[in-house]
């Protein structure tokens, strides 16, 4: 009865309020597998569900809003720099045994984050980063002595690990941004052994640094008595009697002036010298 009552206006209401929901309905029940929302630090690889998956030439999605069909998947990527640690132990180039920690910073190759999927997979630092850091790490130890990590070598040791290792990632679409080896630990017996090779080159040092301040010491003593002879022969060449005689009657006027009381008598001395007679 209140149907049949009800006016034209009124169904021309309801008829659209029935289309309204049958269009946006599904779209309202569907929009969560129509848009995706990729996190900062992250980018999508679309799986096409009805196509050939993951095309590893397609562009990375990048982070934000993203409309998609709704039977397709998106894998999320972390592109951020991220960071591994791995305990190993090596053998030296004399087997011996060394403990150490190795770091590195990492992160996927945004351009090639589609062959990362298809050829290694979203876990791929367990399946790539840590089987090449323990590869690496063994190959170039094994080439040096375990005593050489205490040295300049050192340093060199760590760039040559950098540089396989970079290009061993490179293979398999990761950038390697850094390494870091640190908490080295050798052999005790071969500590030791450094110790003790230590403390006598510091002894060879100290004794080399004592025989050359006493060979310093030595040259000049010889450079001043060198000077003090060469001093008492120029004296002995340049002082004749008459200069001495002459220098002993200026000497003699000079004392003559003074006011104390004396006698001079000029000539009784030896050599023709005056001689002086006083109280004083």
């Amino acid at each position: 009865m209140n149907n049949m009552s009800a006016s034209p206006e009124d169904r021309r209401k309801l008829r659209g309020i029935l289309l309204a929901l049958i269009v946006f309905l599904p779209v309202f029940i569907l929009w969560g597998s129509l848009t995706v929302t990729v996190p900062s630090g992250y980018a999508g690889l679309t799986f096409h569900t009805f196509g050939e998956g993951v095309d590893p030439e397609e562009a990375p999605l990048k982070s934000g809003f993203h409309f998609k069909a709704p039977w397709n998947k998106v894998y999320e990527y972390e592109i951020r720099q991220t960071e591994q640690m791995e305990a190993l132990e090596v053998l030296s180039s004399n087997l011996l045994k060394i403990n150490m920690d190795m770091t590195v910073f990492t992160q996927p190759q945004y351009d090639k984050l589609g062959y990362l999927e298809i050829e290694r997979g979203r876990n791929y630092e367990e399946k790539v980063i840590r089987p090449a850091m323990r590869s690496v790490a063994r190959e170039v130890i094994a080439k040096y002595l375990p005593e050489e990590f205490n040295t300049t070598k050192r340093e060199q040791i760590q760039l040559e690990i950098k540089a396989q290792l970079a290009s061993k990632l490179a293979e398999n679409y990761v950038q390697l941004n850094d390494v870091l080896i640190r908490n080295i630990q050798l052999p005790v017996t071969l500590e030791k052994a450094i110790e003790r090779k230590l403390q006598q080159e510091q002894e060879s040092l100290e004794y080399e640094f004592r025989l050359e301040k006493a060979q310093k010491e030595a040259d000049r003593l010889r450079i001043e008595a060198a000077g003090i002879r060469d001093f008492e022969e120029i004296i002995s060449k340049g002082l004749s009697d008459k200069l001495l005689k002459w220098k002993g009657i200026e000497a003699t006027k000079e004392i003559a002036k003074s006011n104390n009381s004396k006698v001079v008598i000029v000539g009784g001395g030896e050599g023709g010298l005056p001689i002086i007679l006083g109280n004083d």
